[in-house]
Formats: structure tokens, sequence, C-alpha cells
């Protein structure tokens, strides 16, 4: 019996060999595609968790220091009836021009910044550090003059509606103020990189 292989199907499993090695060249190339394509999921996956992680924690900081400036403004509100001194300028004189941002105002005079302390004699106006918030908030305080104050004798203010019920109103004047009030002094190294807010309110007394 001949044993011989007949040369086509010898050519044939030549074929076949060679068939399965490009095969498997194939697949390690897909395997490696596959693997370069997890490995860039997986880092955009890392650096999106970073990028989350740093919004919260600034977000987190913003809050505080909003928080720390909101004191600064209620401190000087309590403040401002029994310590008049604290008041920087009177913005309706003649020849005083109050910016917007007092802070950065290079006509203040020196002192009106105030820093709001741990122990005042005023109920709820003092502030105590923390770690979370590690210098005193600041505040500045300004006299926008005294203004009419129409009030009715029903305590409703002197509006259109008011008038239509027969309301009378007595006018009155009263002072105005307008404080702005900061998380935190940016000139301080304490304050380096942190959030600083900055927030104004007018305020009526009297």
């Amino acid at each position: 019996m001949n044993s011989a292989i007949h040369p086509d199907r010898r050519a044939y499993i030549r074929a076949a060999r060679r068939q399965r090695r490009h095969q498997r060249g194939a697949a390690l190339i897909v395997a490696l595609v596959l693997l370069v394509v997890v490995a860039f999921v997986g880092f955009a996956g890392i650096s999106l968790s970073i990028l989350q992680n740093k919004a919260t924690s600034n977000q987190y900081g913003r809050q505080v220091a909003f928080q720390n400036a909101e004191a600064a403004m209620r401190s000087a509100a309590a403040l401002i009836p029994s310590n008049p001194a604290i008041v920087a300028r009177d913005c309706q004189l003649v020849g005083i021009v109050c910016g917007t941002n007092p802070f950065t105002d290079s006509t203040l005079p020196a002192g009106s910044v105030h820093g709001v302390q741990a122990t005042n004699p005023v109920a709820g106006a003092g502030f105590t550090v923390s770690t979370l918030a590690p210098m005193q908030p600041q505040f500045v305080v300004e006299s926008l003059g005294n203004w009419a104050n129409s009030q009715g004798s029903a305590n409703f203010t002197n509006t259109a509606n008011a008038r239509n019920y027969g309301v009378q109103g007595s006018t009155t004047t009263a002072a105005y103020y307008r404080i702005t009030a900061r998380s935190c002094d940016p000139t301080n190294s304490l304050c380096a990189g942190a959030a600083l807010v900055v927030l104004q309110a007018v305020i009526k007394r009297g």
C-alpha cells in the first residue's frame, strides 16, 4: 500500500498550518488592542474620579467660606446700634466716593476693616476659628445716610395698595448702612489657597 501523501493534500496541510499561525497572530493583535482600550478606559475613570473629588472639595470649601462671610455680616449688623465707631465713613457726604468693594478701595480710611472676634459684647456677634475656618472673617460698614422711611399707622408701607385701604402713612427717616463682608483676608497666609467669598447688603436701622 502506498502511504505517500498526495501533493494536493500536502499543500493543503501547509496552507492550513500557515492559516493557523496567521490566526494566532491576529488573535494576539486583537488581545493587545483590547488591553490598550481597557487601560484607556481605566485611566479615564480614575481621572474622572479625581476631578469629582476635587470638585466636591472645592464646593465644600466654598460653602464654608460663604458661611464665614455670612457670620461676619450678621456680626456687623448686630454691632452697629451699640458700636457706631465701626462705621468707616458716611457715603452721603459731599466729596466722599464709596467704591463698590471697600476692601479694594484705596480711599478707605485706615482701621476700617474689622475682624469678627471670638468674644463680643453683643450676643451672637462672635466667631471662633477652627480647622475649617482658620482665621476670622472681616467686614466694613459704611453709612448711606438717613432716608425717608414711610410707615403707615397700621404698619403698612406707604404704597398704592396701602392707600387703597385708607391707610395714611407718616413719613419718618431711618439710617441705612452698607455692610461688605469677606470670608478671610486674602493677604494672610492662613487664607492662601482657600475659597474667598465677598458678600454685601444694605440694612436699615431706626
